[in-house]
């Protein structure tokens, strides 16, 4: 990645236009960074990501219910062949 200072940045933004297609660029002001410049590819990545971890949660935070939900589950016949498989290791 990376880092130029926000004068520079705002200086020459169509070299860092450029740059920010191929690696981050991380804008820094008095030696800390204050922001990120990312390509489009590279911030819809991390939109999704951000979408997935907000459908995602810890096994810690489960309540008891849940789990035993969880635990008293079983699958479709339709699948008996996985458990077969996993029965040959």
């Amino acid at each position: 990645m990376r880092e130029v200072s926000a004068t520079e940045f705002a200086r020459n933004f169509g070299q860092y236009r450029e740059i920010v297609q191929r690696e981050p660029v991380a804008v820094t002001s008095h030696g800390r960074a204050t922001g990120y410049f990312v390509s489009p590819v590279e911030y819809e990545k991390l939109q999704r990501y951000k979408h997935l971890m907000q459908r995602s949660f810890a096994t810690k935070d489960l309540s008891a219910e849940r789990i035993a939900a969880i635990a008293g589950g079983h699958m479709a016949a339709e699948h008996d062949h996985l458990d077969a498989l996993l029965e040959n290791e």
